[in-house]
């Protein structure tokens, strides 16, 4: 049992805000999906855990549900699959150390992480990054880069022409695709240039309907 002494009280703050702000725990919906928030451990871009002793995905109660359904819409196809999220809700606190973490002019910098001063949709509980994981196999399907890999190889956008040049494979291009048609069936946004990013609408309808966390 964790000793309550032990468990940093910002983040039992944050997780009472989300539920007061009406946001949902994906795995109180569906218990299936695996969740690894990356940015709770030292296995990210910064090297450290942003998310100390917080380690639940939320998202708004829409999004959640849209997410439920490409999940099922995933089973429907494969029995053995389920999504593994590596991010969901973010604080802007920590959209801010990402922004500062990463080596790229500020033009180049927004293609990968948002600008904190904006917003991203993951501060409205609007975004989730995933993959798919084969649960019988305990794998995670090959996408052919790593989570929050800052390079053209991640770019939904050239997957053709990567896999032209063979710096893709047609299997890793599929599994992409099948992520893409589950997720884009009930509605969520691709992005251009992160594989396992998905928006549930625009920053601007985010912006009307609900509020960043900070």
């Amino acid at each position: 049992m964790t000793n309550s002494s032990d468990i940093d009280p910002t983040f039992i703050t944050l997780e009472q805000q989300l539920r007061k702000m009406g946001l949902v725990r994906i795995q109180s919906l569906d218990a299936s999906i695996r969740v690894d928030l990356r940015y709770g451990t030292t296995d990210n871009i910064v090297g450290r855990d942003l998310y100390q002793n917080f380690g639940e995905a939320y998202l708004q109660p829409e999004p959640a549900q849209m997410l439920m359904s490409a999940n099922a819409l995933l089973k429907e196809k494969h029995a053995n699959f389920t999504f593994y999220v590596y991010d969901a809700l973010r604080p802007r606190r920590v959209q801010q150390i990402l922004w500062d973490a990463l080596d790229h002019p500020p033009e180049e910098r927004v293609k990968y992480i948002a600008d904190p001063q904006k917003g991203s949709l993951h501060n409205y509980g609007a975004a989730v990054d995933l993959t798919i994981l084969n649960t019988t196999t305990n794998q995670l399907l090959d996408m052919a880069t790593d989570f929050d890999h800052f390079g053209i190889l991640a770019y939904p956008s050239e997957e053709e022409a990567l896999l032209a040049k063979g710096e893709l494979t047609e299997k890793q291009v599929q599994n992409r695709l099948l992520l893409r048609e589950v997720m884009t069936q009930v509605g969520f946004i691709i992005s251009q240039s992160e594989w396992w990013h998905f928006g549930a609408l625009t920053r601007e309808e985010a912006a009307k309907r609900y509020s960043i966390v900070e």
